[in-house]
């Protein structure tokens, strides 16, 4: 009973981030021509995404304090009621500079229901099944980003670029009702597995001896500074920054100028790539959860970086677009399948009483990656071209990948038996 009543919420939860996901990822094709249209530079289009990234990047830490005083469902519901003011007055701005203050608000309801909904997965997971529960979440969000561009591109060639953000309204407060209906609370109710904080390969991170009575006369804030400095945490908060450069610096930014400059592509037609971008994800997200539930989550990690990066390369290079769609393809086995483990490893490592903010500080880590990488690489662009950005942007991800490898010690996941058959 106790596995099934985990499944469900795992559905729930699945089924509010498929809506929350269809809906950002709807305006994923059309956002960089939206913003073209108010006759500003690269840079700048790069800039309403950095927007987005910079309200998460604020934002994630105090929100996971939120969600360990006040509980999760706070988030879950909140976070798309946000999202649906921002992308709302998005497709009502009269001007870029409109444009960038509403992009904020929609990137503080992103993080408020995201940085929610994988505390909620790890609540209701134990380390041995948590790639895996990850995972299903993560696929929950694949669907939705491979539903969403399509719809965005056709809803564009239809109704004009505007049309698809009062979509994504829409979406996102469907999400925000099904997550107040479908959603119970997680807070205070942490699996029997996880009720004492697990030793790790990091002695830096959580020593034996730190994680139980010790901690007591350390503060919380001293406590989660220590844990933002190991340097199991720097590797992982890197590699994922790396991954999501990927997807806001290559793919949401570059690609769809690259595709429309040299191969001449509409919005419809850069919809069905990330739509095929997307499903690749979604088809390896399981054996790449699997992977990193029994060997380890280093080996789902460092392959899928370096595969990200090759996939950079190729599209960067690709004369035709048969070669841009196959580069996309395998740019998407790195970005998409890199997901589950990175969250794992933080979960991992991260002290029970600091679950909430240690989430927070691993989405924070990708949204450093989420806003930086936009105006950088259209910067890049700008001086040079857009297959050079699209390399530096590889050669960046491949070196994350490497000194992940290089730097972060697996961690022993404690109770991994009993879980596994619990899982299965």
């Amino acid at each position: 009973m106790r596995a099934l009543r985990a499944n469900e919420r795992l559905l729930m939860i699945c089924g509010s981030t498929v809506l929350v996901m269809a809906g950002q990822g709807v305006v994923a094709p059309v956002l960089p021509l939206f913003a073209k249209d108010f006759g500003v530079s690269t840079a700048a289009i790069g800039m309403t995404l950095a927007m987005f990234g910079l309200a998460r990047l604020v934002l994630n830490v105090p929100m996971g304090y939120v969600a360990d005083r006040y509980g999760r469902r706070l988030l879950l519901v909140g976070g798309p009621i946000l999202s649906a003011i921002g992308m709302i007055g998005s497709g009502w701005a009269p001007d870029f500079w409109v444009l960038l203050g509403w992009r904020f608000v929609a990137g503080a309801g992103s993080a408020a229901y995201m940085t929610g909904a994988q505390i909620y997965l790890i609540d209701i997971s134990v380390p041995a099944n948590r790639a895996r529960y990850v995972a299903v979440n993560q696929g929950a969000l694949l669907i939705g980003v491979s539903l969403g561009p399509g719809l965005g591109g056709l809803v564009a060639e239809v109704a004009g670029l505007r049309a698809p953000f009062f979509v994504v309204g829409v979406a996102s407060g469907i999400a925000a009702l099904y997550s107040w209906l479908r959603l119970p609370e997680t807070r205070g109710t942490l699996e029997a597995d996880d009720a004492h904080p697990h030793p790790v390969g990091d002695r830096a991170t959580a020593p034996a001896g730190d994680n139980a009575p010790a901690t007591a006369s350390v503060s919380r804030g001293r406590q989660a500074w220590r844990f933002a400095m190991s340097r199991n945490f720097v590797a992982v908060g890197l590699v994922t920054m790396a991954i999501f450069t990927v997807r806001t610096g290559h793919q949401a930014t570059l690609m769809p100028l690259l595709a429309t400059e040299r191969f001449e592509l509409g919005p419809a037609g850069i919809g069905v790539i990330f739509v095929l971008s997307g499903l690749v994800g979604l088809v390896l997200i399981g054996p790449a959860a699997w992977i990193a539930d029994t060997y380890g989550r280093k080996q789902a990690i460092v392959p899928t970086g370096l595969f990200a990066a090759a996939g950079m390369v190729v599209v960067a290079a690709a004369p035709t677009v048969a070669l841009l769609v196959l580069g996309s393809m395998i740019m998407a086995v790195g970005s998409g399948v890199a997901g589950p483990a990175p969250a794992a490893y933080v979960a991992d490592i991260a002290p029970v009483e600091l679950r909430g903010v240690a989430m927070g500080m691993y989405r924070t880590s990708g949204d450093l990656g989420f806003l930086v990488a936009p105006p950088v690489v259209g910067w890049l662009a700008d001086a040079t071209s857009i297959g050079t950005a699209m390399v530096v942007n590889a050669a960046f991800v491949a070196a994350a990948s490497i000194w992940f490898l290089v730097a972060a010690t697996e961690p022993r996941r404690a109770g991994a038996g009993a879980a596994a058959v619990r899982s299965a």
